[in-house]
């Protein structure tokens, strides 16, 4: 299919191109940004005067609830809301029902997500045997069912030799651990440890939850050589140490969520379950250390850690309740918000959802670009196959997003494509206005969103 997107604001963080042109896409690739195509027939027109042009965005955590809820169309209705939010690629961690240990599981979601031909799907298999923390799975055998990296989800590995020992695997073949730094023993509370939670009777996580953490992981990381993505740090003093390691040149990458990097624990309020999040919500010198630690770069990439819960598991006691929180649909605000707050271009506020956690995925699954296929869009395309994700360039993918960066809005779950109607974000909460509405959504060349259709 031929489109033409017609006077929208082309931005590539990746380039630094920011310019109002036209963007010509033939056969799942961009054809010509700019210059005008003499031979080119458009099949579609779309008219982007007053929008922003971009790469499509990457999520590196996010919850898609198969295997488990085959029954309820979970699969379906989140990549749904994936393409509605933007998103044109995300990870998904193993701790699914069952646990991603298995090739002929991650066989089975790679192919649910290809026919739906929405979002693209990149699943991290389980570390170890249904993230019991004890025996190591085949790491090999799911990669090459197309696992793009391993790691444990929430559940943390408490005894410290088979993390050595999972770490030792994994450096042999250059895969890369995707590992949120949290103590097993300190990190059983259900909120961050302070004067709300003292005043609330909640039991606490402290910050040393996430810096003894870190510090062991580093450790591992120098004896064996491993490297280390970490999924949603949430503290200063884990900021400062992620620094410090960046600076001693371990092979090292993180992100943070977008719960973390604009509420606080007083969010909480009343024992409102919808702030039960994981990791728990930390003070505000915490928060401006995310925000300015994922500013200057020692924080790689901005995550939804979208988790949609079901409304029984939200409607009760706070302590009880699930943690998580939808979130997929509300990236792009919340990163432009960001952007905003730290007075950043929009080149640099998209970088962070775009070409920086497209440049992790792809030197995490440490594959080399290849011919871009034309055709259909795959979900279950390798990495390989994807020139240009995260970016907007000629030669590279068509997944872009389109959006409106002057629309605001408020938080209505009911509106929310997610079957999770969950989050902290919701105006009920005293949420605050949205910045930017997505108006389509295209992945390898097809429109896959259109707000008004």
């Amino acid at each position: 299919m031929n489109i033409l997107i017609k006077n929208g604001r082309v931005i590539d963080p990746s380039s630094s191109l920011d310019k109002v042109c036209d963007v010509y896409i033939q056969d799942a690739r961009v054809l010509a940004i700019g210059a005008c195509v003499q031979a080119f027939k458009a099949d579609t027109v779309i008219e982007a005067k007053g929008h922003v042009v971009a790469p499509g965005l990457v999520d590196l955590m996010a919850r898609l609830k198969e295997p488990g809820y085959e029954h309820e169309g979970m699969l379906e209705s989140e990549l749904k809301a994936c393409v509605t939010g933007g998103v044109t690629t995300l990870v998904c961690p193993p701790d699914t029902d069952p646990v991603l240990d298995e090739p002929g599981l991650v066989d089975m979601l790679k192919f649910r997500a290809e026919k739906m031909n929405l979002a693209r799907v990149h699943p991290l298999g389980a570390l170890t045997k249904g993230l019991h923390g004890e025996a190591l799975t085949e790491m090999f055998e799911l990669s090459q069912a197309g696992c793009i990296g391993f790691g444990q989800a929430e559940i943390s590995i408490s005894n410290t030799q088979v993390l050595q020992r999972a770490m030792q695997y994994a450096a042999t073949y250059g895969y890369c651990v995707w590992l949120r730094p949290q103590d097993y023993y300190l990190g059983q509370g259900v909120a961050a440890s302070g004067a709300l939670a003292t005043r609330l009777g909640l039991s606490g996580v402290p910050v040393a939850a996430e810096t003894i953490a870190l510090n062991t992981i580093f450790a591992l990381m120098r004896s064996t050589g491993a490297k280390v993505h970490l999924c949603r740090i949430s503290s200063a003093a884990g900021v400062a140490l992620v620094a410090g390691a960046k600076a001693e040149g371990l092979p090292l990458s993180c992100d943070v969520s977008i719960n973390s990097l604009h509420l606080i624990d007083q969010d909480i309020g009343f024992f409102d379950s919808r702030a039960r999040l994981t990791p728990p919500l930390r003070q505000q010198g915490d928060r401006e250390a995310l925000r300015e630690g994922l500013a200057n770069g020692v924080i790689d990439a901005l995550v939804s850690d979208h988790n949609p819960v079901e409304g029984d598991l939200k409607a009760i006691p706070f302590a009880q309740a699930q943690p998580g929180a939808t979130g997929v649909e509300l990236l792009l605000s919340l990163a432009l918000k960001w952007g905003a707050q730290q007075k950043l271009s929009l080149i640099d506020t998209l970088r962070v959802v775009t070409s920086g956690p497209a440049k992790l995925l792809r030197d995490a699954a440490q594959e080399k670009e290849t011919q871009i296929p034309s055709g259909p869009s795959s979900s279950a395309l390798s990495l390989t196959s994807l020139g240009g994700l995260g970016e907007l360039r000629v030669g590279g993918i068509a997944d872009i997003c389109i959006f409106d960066p002057e629309v605001t809005w408020m938080v209505n779950p009911l509106s929310l494509r997610s079957q999770g109607k969950y989050t902290p974000f919701d105006f009920e909460m005293g949420g605050t206005a949205m910045i930017g509405s997505v108006q389509s959504t295209l992945v390898g060349g097809q429109v896959a969103y259109s707000k008004n259709s």
